[in-house]
């Protein structure tokens, strides 16, 4: 089983939270808002996106490198994860 699934209700919860914020960014634009408060609310997004970006680092860490018993699946987790960072650092 994947640890997206033990955790899947708390991870659904956190994006329905990121969904109603994008939600707020398009109501703010279109009521026609200031430019800083169209900001905070991206700021609030991505620190958002990044929470649960981290949270899923963890898990797959947990789940596909420190989980495994052997080498092999250990590197095979962690080059996964690699390729993950480097594309979301882009």
């Amino acid at each position: 089983m994947s640890h997206t699934n033990r955790d899947q209700a708390k991870l659904l919860a956190r994006i329905r939270r990121l969904k109603g914020q994008m939600e707020a960014v398009e109501r703010a634009l279109d009521a026609g808002q200031s430019c800083g408060d169209i900001l905070n609310l991206v700021a609030s997004v991505r620190g958002a996106v990044n929470g649960l970006t981290v949270e899923l680092i963890e898990d797959h860490i947990r789940g596909h490198v420190a989980g495994h018993d052997t080498q092999v699946e250990r590197e095979e987790g962690a080059a996964e994860l690699i390729e993950i960072v480097r594309r979301y650092l882009k």
